[in-house]
């Protein structure tokens, strides 16, 4: 038997569905990317992870700055107290930060496997945070629409939604798409709070609108539409970062591994495969069977190679563990049960 791991780094692309369907279906379930372009190693990531925080906390942070002159020239206080939730909700970036800097530390004897579970962690902080954005939009509407308040500085108001409307789906789409790159379902997450955050401000400037146009009602039941697009948003979020909990991977990886490993030559069967990520790194191991007459040192040639091109066929994919039996020791299992 023998067995090894390897860390390579490789690059494939993906296809995406164009048109304004596909374009919808991204803003509120974006493709799950287990096998999207790959960086040359974890360490990388976790650089370029760090370096996507930070551009976009420096993005929200300009935002809220932003809203905070318009809350001045305004005295709105509603809008003071939007400005201030915004200001919280950008600093759910940091556990995330902390996450992409701990994955960086090499592992250690208590953990074998390193830190990258600190950045599943982190995306489940960020769940919680959407749908408690969820909670407070929906009863934040409901009370409106049983008790209308009357909307003043309509203008102000409107400024202010489109301001951080469009600063937090700017960071939205910039997490995402580096999240994805990555393979960070943590990011990718809090690129969905931050459009989550947007959607409450474009409900800002629907109802502003609305208002204007003598519509008082209209601030409440665009609140009401709102909180039933963060849920859909929570749903994706809590899926992927749910799967990464439970060490889930897109079936398709393990097909593509599956074939990889069973095209090499001295491979007689892929007996099993099991593929879990760590981070945004993907680790795997595998058992292969081989014909009984290879000697120990072809055997261990077999697995090196079938290694070699497990890391290549599988974006994302680090390090691998090659397990190679001789063929007949599967026969006679079967034949002892």
């Amino acid at each position: 038997m023998t067995g090894h791991g390897h860390s390579h780094g490789h690059g494939h692309g993906h296809r995406h569905s164009g048109g304004v369907r596909g374009a919808i279906r991204e803003i509120f379930a974006p493709h799950s990317h287990d096998s999207a372009d790959s960086v040359d190693d974890a360490l990388e990531a976790s650089e370029i992870g760090i370096r996507a925080v930070k551009i976009s906390l420096v993005v929200l942070g300009v935002t809220a700055l932003a809203q905070v002159i318009v809350v001045g020239l305004s005295g709105s206080v509603a809008l003071a107290a939007d400005t201030v939730h915004n200001f919280s909700d950008a600093l759910t970036a940091v556990p995330l930060w902390i996450a992409f800097a701990l994955g960086r530390r090499a592992a250690t004897r208590r953990f074998t496997y390193g830190y990258g579970r600190a950045e599943d962690l982190a995306g489940l902080f960020v769940v919680v945070m959407i749908a408690l954005s969820a909670v407070v939009a929906g009863v934040e509407a409901t009370r409106r629409l049983l008790d209308p308040v009357p909307i003043d500085h309509l203008g102000w108001v409107a400024l202010a939604g489109v301001i951080g409307f469009a600063g937090n789906e700017w960071v939205a789409l910039y997490r995402i798409r580096v999240g994805r790159r990555i393979g960070s379902a943590a990011l990718v997450a809090d690129g969905l709070h931050a459009r989550t955050d947007g959607f409450t401000s474009l409900a800002v400037v629907l109802g502003a609108g609305g208002v204007a146009v003598g519509l008082p009602l209209a601030d409440p039941v665009v609140g009401l539409v709102i909180t039933a697009a963060i849920l859909l948003v929570l749903r994706t979020a809590a899926r992927d970062v749910f799967r990464r909990l439970m060490d889930g991977v897109d079936p398709e990886l393990v097909d593509a591994a599956e074939r990889a490993l069973a095209a090499e030559p001295g491979v007689v069967e892929v007996r099993s495969v099991k593929m879990r990520w760590i981070g945004h790194h993907l680790h795997a191991d595998a058992e292969l069977d081989v014909d009984p007459s290879t000697s120990l040192r072809d055997a261990h040639r077999v697995a090196h190679t079938a290694e070699h091109a497990l890391t290549h066929a599988v974006p994302k994919l680090n390090t691998a563990l090659i397990h190679a039996y001789p063929a007949h020791d599967a026969e006679q299992v079967g034949q002892t049960a």
